[in-house]
């Protein structure tokens, strides 16, 4: 049995290395730096089971830095490449993944193909289409960042485009390396499957606004939103889940999601969907206002990472606060260690020193805190209440 894996991002690359404890895989990405480091078994990507697996297991893993004849005719392939939303189109972008489709079309590739990039509904049926000498299916991924192998391992459930041969075969390889057991496993048409990815997240965000608004609520009523929160996460229909007040949802997926479900919508009622991207942006308006109280000229934020755990900062929330409080006249220093090789960002200057950051802001901004701020928690300025992602 022979995998390949297009792309290695967090979906790419916890996805490649779990199959490799069992399957020859094949990696592929056009940034050539990260198949290096997978050669080496470093990992590219801020995740710490992939580092250990990297380091202790005995890996079925290579790499390729073109789509070869090998690759083609693999029993599987795997497509995790991006979709960014366009603004222009109202759309994802999803011609990384058309570029992979049609060269595989005219490599007559045999392969079994398997998306798990995120799709605007109806996609998957428009390119089997499209390239009828191919079998293409989508099956969606949740995932966190920076615990993206766990999550694999551990999947809530296993959601496939399909009920045939083929999506069976491949669940049964899921199944095969993960290390759960009695997985919940839902077969759909890939339009439904494609909508269930857009609608999770969505959820996810409604759930990331909702506790925001929540907080503001409190920051405006001089009440106490841990109090608050706690009361109303204790209805067992309601959980704890999503419950901790940040800057505003972020990362890479929630707020493109959004946008591409709105867009989804079309001329159908969407009061609550549509709403989600604008609670967002009034979460932010709302900080920045309250930031501003504290007067000071220098601020410090703290990371740019959305999460703890993760090395990404595409779409951060905390990169909005940024650009307000620069809009109303703050000068603003950034401490990220993951950025070596940069003295700015943004037009931001970088000040990696601790210490030098600490003495050269009078005030700490942070979305998620840290115990190594514990110790001038007098300036900082955070509104994660339980300490969690």
């Amino acid at each position: 049995m022979k995998i390949s894996v297009i792309g290695m991002g967090y979906v790419g690359l916890s996805n490649a290395t779990m199959l490799s404890t069992k399957y020859d895989v094949i990696c592929h990405d056009i940034d050539e730096s990260k198949l290096e480091l997978i050669e080496k078994r470093r990992s590219p990507i801020k995740d710490k089971l992939i580092s250990e697996f990297f380091k202790n297991k005995k890996l079925k893993l290579k790499t390729s830095v073109k789509i070869n004849s090998e690759i083609s005719k693999s029993d599987f392939i795997i497509i995790s490449t991006p979709t960014n939303f366009q603004t222009s189109t109202n759309m994802f972008d999803t011609n990384s993944i058309d570029k992979i489709l049609r060269k595989l079309s005219m490599m007559k590739s045999t392969s079994v193909i398997i998306i798990k990039s995120t799709l605007p509904v109806g996609y998957t049926a428009q390119v089997n289409d499209r390239f009828k000498n191919l079998k293409i299916y989508f099956s969606p991924e949740f995932l966190r960042e920076g615990r993206a192998l766990y999550d694999n391992l551990f999947p809530s459930r296993i959601i496939i485009g399909s009920k045939d041969k083929y999506s069976l075969k491949f669940v049964n390889i899921i199944k095969s390396v993960v290390r759960k057991r009695n997985i919940k496993t839902v077969y759909m048409p890939s339009s439904e499957a494609e909508s269930v990815k857009l609608f999770s997240n969505s959820y996810l965000a409604s759930r990331v606004a909702f506790f925001n608004e929540l907080d503001s609520y409190c920051l405006g009523n001089n009440l106490d939103p841990k109090s608050i929160i706690m009361g109303v996460s204790s209805d067992p229909r309601i959980g704890e889940g999503y419950n901790n007040p940040s800057f505003g949802f972020g990362g890479y997926c929630l707020p493109k999601d959004t946008k591409q479900l709105r867009s989804s919508f079309g001329q159908i009622p969407n009061s609550l969907v549509k709403s989600l991207t604008l609670s967002n942006l009034q979460r932010k308006q709302f900080v920045v206002s309250d930031i501003l109280k504290h007067k000071e000229k220098n601020i410090g934020i703290y990371m740019l990472a959305m999460k703890k755990d993760s090395d990404n900062f595409r779409e951060s929330s905390i990169i909005d606060i940024i650009r307000l409080l620069k809009k109303n006249g703050r000068n603003v220093f950034i401490h990220e260690p993951l950025i070596k090789d940069k003295k700015s960002i943004f037009g931001y200057p970088i000040i990696n020193n601790f210490d030098l950051f600490i003495k050269k802001t009078k005030l700490v901004v942070t979305n998620r805190a840290s115990k190594k701020l514990n110790k001038v928690s007098n300036k900082v300025y955070t509104r994660d209440i339980f300490g969690e992602n």
